[in-house]
């Protein structure tokens, strides 16, 4: 999306250079380095550095699962085990514009059932914002926010 922009902007900038009367004709034209990078996606594709989270879990039913993993999204990268799929379920859910990591909000009624002892803690930079969101299994809307994020989390036994 960012390349996007940048691109738009440099078409844009170049129309409104060649309309604006009474320029002189040695008008600087975009530098070419400049417009070959934002093409092929050079420097100005900053979110290999805006994509970094910490997924922490605990108590999930399943040994392999619990422990701490940096899952790195644009390009696709970290120690988790499900990279990739967990990076395309963040792309799935910002394209539904939502926030993955919002909590259950206080004044929602939640069926009283408990999921387990399963927590988790995702800490990091997505999408350009901060994040520090925690989950747990402690009733229905906590639970099914929990599935929401499978593979980012672990599915629960």
């Amino acid at each position: 999306m960012l390349r996007r922009l940048t691109l738009t902007a440099a078409a844009s900038f170049a129309a409104l250079s060649a309309a604006v009367p009474g320029t002189s004709a040695v008008a600087a034209p975009i530098p070419l380095p400049l417009l070959q990078d934002v093409l092929q996606g050079g420097a100005q594709d900053t979110r290999d550095v805006q994509d970094r989270l910490t997924v922490t879990t605990a108590e999930t039913g399943n040994r392999a699962a619990n422990g701490t993993y940096e899952l790195k999204c644009g390009p696709t990268g970290g120690t988790h085990p499900e990279a990739q799929a967990a990076c395309d379920r963040l792309e799935e859910l910002a394209g539904e514009d939502g926030d993955p990591f919002a909590a259950v909000p206080q004044d929602r009624m939640c069926t009283h059932q408990y999921g387990g002892p399963a927590t988790a803690r995702i800490t990091g930079t997505w999408n350009g914002r901060s994040v520090d969101a925690t989950f747990n299994q402690g009733n229905g809307c906590e639970i099914s926010r929990w599935r929401q994020m499978v593979p980012v989390l672990p599915s629960v036994r």
